[in-house]
């Protein structure tokens, strides 16, 4: 069985955090996701998530200051990410989350890619401890350099290769298919081959990230795949609608918002 939860940050276009969360239990999900909730009071945000009955799967860190696109693989900002991860796991510890997605960063044209990697597999190894003891994954993603000019992760090895030298079950990627689409496709092998290093998976249909059935991925065959495989997170809905969001969830039948085989799918 496949669950799924709706991305409040994207994918619902209004209202404040608060009102999204209420939108999202309307429509019938059970779970969301959202970037990191800057200026929201984290007292009425967990009041919230408690009051319409929401798990939170995923959480962004913040991202950093002005123009920054998260700090994972910037060596001189070391302290600055662990406070910011520390900030993460605080609030996800009231809203009962157990994943993270540390966001990497932007490419610094002054170090050596190799440099930027090792730092993310230095700064997520220096907080293993903490994670294990709040039993929480911390997620890294590629995005693809289209959309995100000079972002540090754009292939799927990259993620890989962090996941693999930090070597826990606490740091896990992050697989959008999205942008793995736009990256290098070949969806349903690579989805098969890395299922075990998979803690989160995000959809979207390509070129233009609107929902499943308005481009070129055959989201039908890719999600039957993804089941098959025997993955047990979640699906995360992180896609900017084309027409009315009851629309745009259309696809996904409200009695299928929570658990749904694949084979169920209006796609």
């Amino acid at each position: 069985m496949l669950r799924f939860d709706l991305n409040l940050s994207m994918t619902v276009p209004e209202g404040t955090l608060l009102e999204r969360m209420a939108r999202a239990a309307a429509l019938g999900f059970g779970a969301v996701e959202f970037f990191w909730p800057a200026g929201v009071d984290h007292d009425a945000l967990v009041a919230a998530r408690a009051a319409h009955g929401l798990t939170v799967v995923l959480m962004n860190t913040d991202t950093g200051g002005p123009g920054d696109r998260g700090l994972l693989s910037h060596p001189h900002r070391r302290a600055e990410w662990t406070a910011i991860l520390r900030d993460a796991l605080a609030l996800a510890a009231r809203l009962g989350c157990t994943r993270l997605h540390a966001v990497a960063g932007t490419r610094l044209p002054d170090l050596p890619h190799a440099a930027q990697l090792d730092c993310a597999v230095a700064n997520l190894v220096s907080v293993l401890p903490e994670l294990e003891a709040a039993g929480v994954t911390v997620c890294v993603e590629a995005l693809n350099h289209y959309d995100n000019p000079g972002f540090f992760l754009t292939r799927l090895a990259d993620m890989l290769e962090i996941c693999r030298q930090v070597n826990s079950p606490h740091v896990r990627m992050q697989y959008d298919v999205y942008h793995m689409q736009r990256m290098e496709g070949n969806l349903i092998p690579s989805l098969q081959q890395h299922v075990d290093w998979i803690g989160h998976v995000q959809i979207a249909d390509a070129p233009s990230r609107h929902q499943p059935g308005t481009g070129e991925i055959a989201y039908a065959r890719v999600l039957a795949a993804l089941e098959e495989t025997g993955y047990g997170g979640y699906v995360g809905l992180e896609f900017v609608p084309q027409g009315p969001l009851a629309d745009a969830l259309a696809w996904l039948p409200p009695t299928a918002r929570r658990a749904t085989t694949a084979a169920a799918l209006l796609l």
